[in-house]
């Protein structure tokens, strides 16, 4: 395991000319080598940028589709213990398709078409490409390698790093393939793209990356086409965007070139996977392809939350809809019972404030009088004058009934009934005054036809 299951990945868009296979060659083999140096575990570039996605009909020459083929095998000699993924047009049985290429170890793994073409706007894909296969072999410069859209790339070492491709259109489709690539076991989905820019492109993109990504319940690199493709007709920005689950781990800039490094936490993926029984897996159609990443792993970059049950952003928001949906609850459990009083144990900590503040807010939406939520203060061996007084305060603040009980002398009692020396501070002397102050909330509650608001331990849900 990398890290406690966490793997580097990254989505690059290189500087790139237009049929220049030979300068877009030497461009993504800098990057790769920055990558590697970054000890990248995972590498994905955008679609078709070894020959550029505006080529137009030249995707069509075979001197270029020859030179592509070439270009792959120099670039994957230079690749080490790291998965890349090149976007290439790849000719096989008299078509041509929009592919991406993964590579591993000096060395070609298979290659991954496209399934779904996309011919509005300013796409017209059918024009030079065919749909996808679901298996077969592809020959590259003489020799066979798997392709299709059935190819799980495995880490050897690390099998819980299982990668899949999809491209660009792939992610917009209704069903896209990603769906059933995640089913199949795979944990990461890389996306070679050329999506063109718009008002809202940026917004909708990472919108739909971060939902397919939590949908799938996997990690998500989506590579994405710069400016040097832009024309009159398109634009691009190569906006990339790196996703674990729902949450945005990365992305850059619109119009930057360059690599968007990030970190996926594989580990919490799986573990989402066993917890939800809404995910469902079936590897039967797949065939899995074997790499071997670098054991030395990367230095973490990014941050986890000392406080992991406190919102990061928009705080009052997030506490303001977790205070009205404890309070909803409430109300109808109190409507449901015919509750006449709420009835709560108030000692000034935490657990205590934040319920009765729920108590009062449920009163409210039901249009009930507070003073029939009785607070009960019992000062018991540890109640300092500072907790007690704070109770009180906020019990008279909030209009309440309050009612104060000290418990010291029924629970001596109570020690003397069962033979425990008080100067013994041990469970039971921590749990008799406990059990005392429920008692005293049941009988309460059982004598105001109320209902005792009990509260959880905190520190026992973390």
């Amino acid at each position: 395991m990398k890290n406690y299951g966490i793997y580097k990945v990254a989505a690059a868009t290189p500087a790139l000319r237009v049929l220049d296979v030979a300068y877009n060659e030497a461009q993504i083999a800098d990057l790769i080598a920055k990558a590697e140096e970054a000890k990248t575990d995972v590498l994905v570039f955008p679609e078709l940028c070894l020959t550029g996605y505006t080529a137009g009909d030249m995707l069509l020459q075979d001197t270029l589709l020859v030179a592509v083929e070439r270009a792959l095998l120099r670039l994957a000699s230079c690749v080490g213990e790291m998965l890349v993924f090149v976007g290439a047009p790849l000719k096989k049985g008299g078509k041509v398709f929009n592919s991406a290429v993964a590579m591993a170890n000096g060395r070609i793994l298979g290659a991954v078409p496209k399934s779904y073409l996309p011919d509005y706007s300013s796409f017209c894909e059918s024009r030079w490409f065919a749909r996808g296969e679901a298996s077969g072999e592809i020959t590259l410069a003489g020799e066979a390698f798997p392709f299709g859209t059935d190819l799980l790339f495995e880490a050897e070492n690390f099998p819980e790093l299982k990668a899949a491709a999809e491209i660009g259109a792939d992610l917009w489709a209704t069903v896209s393939p990603s769906c059933f690539h995640a089913m199949a076991g795979a944990t990461l989905i890389c996306c070679p793209s050329a999506d063109s820019e718009s008002v809202n492109g940026a917004y909708l993109r990472k919108k739909l990356v971060l939902a397919q990504a939590s949908r799938a319940i996997c990690g998500y690199v989506y590579a994405n086409a710069g400016e040097d493709e832009s024309t009159t007709d398109a634009v691009y920005s190569g906006h990339n965007v790196i996703a674990e689950k729902g949450t945005l781990i990365a992305e850059s800039e619109k119009f930057t070139k360059g690599i968007a490094f990030g970190e996926v936490d594989i580990q919490k993926i799986l573990y989402e996977r066993r917890r939800r029984d809404t995910f469902a897996q079936s590897e039967e159609g797949y065939r899995t392809v074997c790499f071997t990443l670098r054991t030395e792993s990367a230095r973490l970059t990014r941050g986890i939350s000392k406080l992991p049950f406190v919102p990061s952003r928009n705080l009052h928001e997030q506490a303001e809809s977790i205070l009205s949906l404890q309070a909803h609850g409430l109300k109808k459990r109190l409507a449901h019972v015919r509750a006449k009083t709420a009835v709560i144990g108030v000692s000034g900590g935490l657990d205590s404030t934040l319920a009765l503040l729920i108590v009062a807010r449920a009163f409210d939406l039901l249009g009930k009088d507070r003073r029939d939520i009785v607070g009960v203060t019992m000062p018991g061996f540890g109640t300092s004058s500072r907790t007690k007084s704070q109770a009180e305060r906020l019990m008279e603040a909030l209009g309440c009934t309050v009612r104060k009980i000290p418990i010291a002398d029924a629970v001596m009692q109570h020690f003397k009934d069962i033979s425990h020396d008080p100067a013994v501070t041990d469970i039971t002397y921590e749990n008799a005054q406990a059990r005392e102050r429920t008692q005293i909330l049941m009988d309460i509650a059982n004598k105001n036809g109320g209902m005792v608001i009990g509260t959880g331990d905190m520190s026992e849900l973390a």
